[in-house]
């Protein structure tokens, strides 16, 4: 709702049309939350109970017809991520329950059934697996390394939103263009790139971008009913080995000579003196660069640029400027402003290269434990239960013509 008259121009202005989408009446909020939770459910009970390929991709398709094309991408779990971090370091933003649900309840499903919000139900995920052709294998050393985008997406994502320099999710989002039939030049060629990658990349974005897709493993990992391979005990038939394109399948290991345990244990405790000196340097890093971080915020960079006409360092004056000179406001203040948003993005530097050199630090530890593989099995924290892998093994497929057969039979 307005709370003010909009000004009647007489120069010929137009006011330009929104990209965001119109505020929905209340029942049609509470309808797509409604609707997130149907969805959900059903992708849970298609992978986990049903097991059907066919009717997670039906789903998928609704999903992104109503979540995408229909809603436009709004309200989206993963930009929600900054929505609910502003909420906690601004007291005067009042978060929409839809928000708060949207982002919440796919994590909760997660840490029951797994990703099964990936599998059929976000809209971003749909449209790229609905371009997969034929996808090629990521090299496990290559997938390691892209695999830390993420975590980086994801604490810029907060950095930003907690000190209010905006929400740079929503802002590079490469899909919601598509939905909403609008977007940049520079947005558009940037999706396109995606969906192009992602026929023999499958998910790119959601694999090696997406920060929720961060948070959704971690509940994954945790979850006591993840979606199997087999319905039975796993024979290492092979038949499924190549069948995932998202190097989800954890593969049995070769035959290797086992490696001392006085030099594992050496390792482990090295890594582990190690990882107090990673936090602590990326945090140090990270916290350094909060100059140009603090840049992208529209006070600190209207502060630089008044900073450099004062000093004459610039000639002509640009809009911002002008308009802030016309407000009356003293500079002085408006560099208290800036030098106050500069503090805060260094404290939260620390944090966020503190964070990132916990990860790092984690990886390579995971990396040094070598644990014994003895069948295929679905890796609970990049698994997207996409139910591909369940054409491919004998048991499923025994298990589907047992259930045919039973209907059959009950049929008479």
């Amino acid at each position: 709702m307005e709370r003010f008259p909009k000004p009647d121009f007489k120069s010929g202005y137009v006011r330009p049309v929104p990209n965001a989408p119109e505020p929905r009446a209340l029942g049609l909020e509470y309808l797509d939350v409604f609707v997130l939770l149907a969805t959900l459910s059903l992708a849970s009970y298609f992978a986990l109970k049903l097991r059907s390929r066919k009717y997670i991709f039906l789903l998928m398709v609704f999903s992104m017809i109503y979540f995408g094309f229909w809603r436009e991408g709004c309200v989206c779990s993963i930009g929600a991520i900054q929505n609910m971090t502003y909420a906690m370091f601004n007291s005067g933003y009042a978060i929409p329950f839809t928000v708060v649900v949207f982002f919440i309840l796919p994590l909760i499903f997660a840490l029951f059934f797994g990703r099964t919000f990936c599998a059929a139900v976000c809209p971003l995920g749909a449209i790229q697996d609905a371009a997969v052709v034929k996808h090629v294998s990521v090299p496990t050393w290559l997938s390691e390394v892209l695999g830390l985008f993420p975590y980086i997406y994801l604490g810029l994502a907060v950095l930003f939103a907690a000190n209010g320099a905006g929400f740079i999710i929503c802002q590079y989002d490469p899909f919601v263009g598509f939905f909403r039939f609008g977007a940049t030049f520079n947005m558009v060629i940037f999706g396109f790139s995606l969906l192009l990658l992602g026929t023999v990349v499958a998910r790119p974005y959601c694999r090696f971008l997406c920060p929720y897709g961060v948070l959704l493993g971690w509940m994954s990992r945790l979850s006591k009913r993840h979606v199997s391979i087999t319905p039975t005990e796993c024979t290492n038939c092979r038949l499924c080995e190549e069948s995932c394109p998202f190097g989800a399948i954890n593969k049995p290991d070769e035959a290797e000579m086992p490696e001392s345990k006085p030099s594992s244990i050496r390792r482990l405790v090295m890594l582990f003196t190690l990882l107090p000196v990673i936090i602590v340097g990326c945090g140090w890093i990270v916290s350094q660069m909060y100059v140009p971080l603090s840049k992208q915020h529209k006070t600190v960079a209207l502060a630089e640029e008044v900073l450099l006409e004062e000093k004459g360092l610039r000639v002509e004056s640009t809009l911002e400027t002008r308009t802030f000179r016309s407000m009356g406001k003293p500079n002085r203040v408006l560099y208290e402003e800036a030098k106050e948003i500069q503090d805060g993005f260094k404290t939260g530097g620390w944090f966020l290269g503190g964070f990132l050199g916990l990860i790092f630090g984690v990886k390579l530890i995971n990396l040094s434990v070598r644990k014994r593989q003895i069948e295929y099995t679905a890796n609970t924290g990049t698994c997207l239960s996409c139910a591909r892998c369940f054409d491919y093994c004998p048991f499923e497929q025994e298990r589907i013509k047992s259930l045919n057969r039973t209907s059959i039979l009950n049929e008479f």
